[in-house]
């Protein structure tokens, strides 16, 4: 199974924001440790609730972020942001559903999801937001 790391391509130049993709980071890697050791259903699924919770939360601070600075890439980061939403919380309905099934599926497109999202559209951000 694969853990995701912190890679420096994954910032932004903002530390609160690249705080807060670490700790997204170590959301995941928790869900893993509880796939890895059969843990208790509902306690997945509630770490994948916090998980969902975190990254709106961090969606909407870095769309805020993006329209104060005029960032010209604005409109496809957003619709990047509700398409990997829509996608966490369809992992999270299929893991609901069936453990077994849904866990093996959350182990394989977890990691992928977010650095894709981290390595492309977050890393065009860098230096492109707050004070310059």
């Amino acid at each position: 199974m694969s853990l995701l790391q912190w890679k420096p391509e994954y910032s932004v130049g903002i530390a609160s924001m690249d705080d807060e993709h670490r700790g997204m980071i170590e959301l995941i890697n928790g869900v893993y440790a509880q796939l890895d050791q059969s843990a208790d259903v509902y306690e997945t699924e509630a770490c994948l609730e916090e998980i969902f919770i975190a990254i709106s939360s961090h969606f909407a601070l870095e769309e805020r972020l993006m329209l104060e600075a005029a960032y010209s890439e604005y409109d496809a980061h957003k619709e990047d942001h509700e398409n990997l939403l829509d996608e966490i919380r369809d992992l999270v309905d299929e893991f609901v559903a069936d453990p077994v099934a849904g866990g093996r599926v959350l182990e394989e497109r977890l990691s992928i999801w977010f650095s894709k999202h981290f390595s492309t559209f977050d890393a065009r951000l860098h230096g492109k937001l707050g004070p310059h």
